[in-house]
């Protein structure tokens, strides 16, 4: 008991303070946890035995990423995506298993092991790329949706893999045969399992639901993704299948989010587990002792993905540069090639030298992924002409919009709040330019004869293009500190007096945003609680001009341009004064209240001074409502007016 407890303590400690680390240097996490594993394992410091136990507790990582993948899995997504999805994804898995089927015959491996070596390298890593994308804000860009499309394929094919890599390693002589009845076996389980539990999955969780009890509600959960996994264990499939089949099941029901946000702290401990075991296998001296080979593995890795993913996407999708950046994203290793690469050594298809030099291959190669996507923009540069000559285009359009302004503002993002400010602006005959990555918004726009253009904003060329040097303000209006991060230093760079409003989230980054040269940070949800405030207030039968007086308090506190506006000394009157202030009152007309069947004219209010600002009506609320309105039991009528007005109001529409 002692020495299992220093052993948990060791992984423990070992883990924070390499993943600490990870977060500091902004490396994956999923890296850290291979670090602990190659430093603690028996080849190493040998803290960790690689113990069964340890191995089995690891699989259950495994479990819950595929169980996380099924909640990802969307027939709506892969239809959008289809061409991408199975077009070019499908073409990179093939061509790269047969590549390395190929290249392990060359080097005397039996085919089956390079069937299996091919099905682990042509795994990409859906963690770092999907990471970097978003960081970089460039998931929506023409590369970062071809990534994401590949990446959703790779993640399709690990659910056959993983029926035939065990299927390779039989010892019947008719493999053909063995490879059929596993297959036919997989189909016949899935079947049951989806047919039976789309009629069950649903009405199930409803009955967990009512219950209200989130505990029972995590342990519904728990049985289900286990249960299920040990039923295609069972069937002599893996863990990992039944667990992807959970997380479809659970997709389809509206209780996917909750399910996804409960599973997350038992995914990712458990997932970290396993890749401190997939580091452990690495024998740091065998990885000296044939580092020539393990290097040219690498380079092969490497090279070779990203020539078949560039060449595979400039052939179905067309634009070379765009195809570069690709290959350079998904030319590492992935997260499941190591559960595929741990199945096949399981049951010995590899022998143990070519397991370490792939091992080592691909962390090493995954150690380089964020370098190379870093970079990806000036290396596609330096071998595509086209990528010149596509940006100096996009240049040229940014340009030839904002030729003619000035005193302009530059709008980032054109989403629902740069939409909302460009109508502001219009309506105070202020110009404006608007930089947006969603090439279907900026067609819309631009059919609406709208300023908007196609370009990243955080790039230097494309805000000069833009007319920065000619702007009167800049506005970030999307929530992405990385990309606003670079923006304010291009600013701070070229314009330094230009004044930079960014959106953010919360309050978590404005500090940070600041000290980059931002002349002011509108936090959403601070935003959105100052208006909950004000609505409650109003509705509470505060008088309208303290409601106005809080919000502008509140707002004078938070943004430097208001501190100096507000006065609030003319405000400082008593009790008299608030009597003389309108309020809002909402009145219940009853069954017998003698304004039911009345228009709302009949009632006549306005000779009380008296505006019926809404009426709600079975939960459905219509503002300024219609004189010729008639008024039924139930509704709810929005009053504004004076005090004893409100007062006199609510008898006449009770009791005439």
């Amino acid at each position: 008991m002692e020495n299992t407890l220093s052993l948990v303590l060791i992984l423990l400690a070992t883990a924070v303070l390499v993943v600490v680390l990870c977060r500091i240097l902004h490396l994956p996490v999923m890296l850290g946890y291979l670090v602990v594993g190659i430093l603690i394992g028996p080849h190493a410091l040998a803290w960790m035995p690689d113990a069964a136990g340890t191995q089995h507790l690891a699989e259950f990582g495994v479990v819950f990423l595929m169980f996380s993948i099924g909640l990802e899995f969307s027939l709506t997504r892969l239809t959008a995506m289809k061409r991408t999805v199975f077009g070019l994804g499908g073409a990179q898995v093939a061509a790269t298993m047969l590549l390395v089927m190929v290249t392990a015959a060359v080097f005397g491996l039996d085919w089956r092991a390079g069937l299996a070596l091919g099905g682990v390298l042509a795994m990409s890593s859906t963690a770092i790329v999907s990471k970097m994308l978003v960081e970089r804000a460039e998931l929506n860009l023409p590369y970062g949706q071809q990534m994401m499309g590949v990446l959703l394929f790779q993640d399709l094919a690990v659910v056959p893999l993983l029926i035939i890599i065990p299927a390779l390693a039989s010892n019947t002589g008719d493999l053909s045969a063995t490879l059929a009845y596993a297959t036919l076996k997989a189909i016949a389980v899935l079947l049951v399992l989806l047919v039976f539990g789309q009629h069950v999955m649903r009405p199930w969780f409803h009955v967990v639901a009512r219950q209200k009890s989130s505990e029972l509600f995590m342990l519904n959960v728990l049985l289900i993704t286990l249960g299920l996994a040990y039923f295609t264990e069972l069937a002599g499939l893996s863990l990992a299948l039944g667990a992807f089949v959970a997380g479809m099941l659970i997709s389809e029901t509206e209780y996917r989010y909750q399910v996804e946000e409960d599973i997350k702290p038992f995914r990712d401990v458990l997932l970290g587990l396993f890749f401190v075991t997939i580091g452990m296998k690495l024998d740091l001296g065998s990885v000296v002792a044939d580092f020539g080979w393990v290097l040219l593995a690498l380079l092969a890795l490497i090279l070779f993905k990203a020539l078949i993913v560039a060449l595979l996407a400039r052939a179905l999708e067309g634009d070379w540069g765009v195809a570069l950046r690709s290959a350079i994203g998904l030319a590492q290793a992935g997260e499941f090639g190591f559960v595929l690469l741990t199945l096949a050594d399981g049951v010995h298809l590899l022998n143990d030298a070519t397991m370490q030099i792939t091992l080592a291959a691909m962390l090493l190669s995954m150690l380089a992924a964020p370098f190379l996507i870093q970079h990806g923009e000036a290396i596609a540069r330096r071998f595509s002409a086209a990528e010149w000559t596509s940006r100096a285009m996009q240049m040229h359009q940014i340009a030839i919009q904002s030729m003619g302004s000035s005193g302009h503002v530059i709008i980032c993002g054109y989403g629902r709040s740069g939409h909302t400010l460009a109508s502001f602006l219009e309506e105070e005959k202020l110009s404006f330019i608007a930089l947006d990555l969603d090439s279907r918004r900026v067609r819309e726009a631009v059919a609406a004869r709208k300023s908007v253009v196609y370009g990243d904003a955080a790039k230097r060329e494309v805000l000069m293009a833009a007319g920065l040097m000619r702007a009167r303000a800049l506005v970030v209006s999307y929530k992405d500190k990385h990309s606003a991060l670079a923006i304010l230093r291009h600013v701070k760079e070229l314009r330094p007096d230009l004044p930079v409003v960014v959106r953010t989230n919360d309050d978590t980054h404005v500090e940070a945003l600041k000290e980059a040269g931002a002349a002011e940070v509108v936090a959403e949800v601070l935003e959105g609680s100052v208006m909950l405030a004000s609505q409650t207030l109003l509705m509470a039968g505060v008088p309208l001009n303290r409601v106005i007086r809080r919000v502008q308090e509140s707002r004078a506190r938070r943004y430097a341009v208001f501190s100096g506006y507000l006065r609030t000394a003319q405000y400082e009157a008593g009790e008299a004064t608030d009597r003389l202030q309108q309020r809002f009152l909402s009145v219940l007309l009853k069954e017998d209240s003698i304004a039911v069947g009345k228009q709302l004219r009949e009632v006549n209010l306005d000779a009380l001074n008296i505006e019926v600002n809404a009426v709600r009506r079975h939960g459905v609320r219509g503002a300024q409502p219609s004189e010729e309105m008639q008024l039924q039991a139930g509704d709810v009528l929005v009053l504004l007016g004076l005090p004893e007005a409100l007062q006199q109001a609510e008898e006449k529409l009770h009791k005439g």
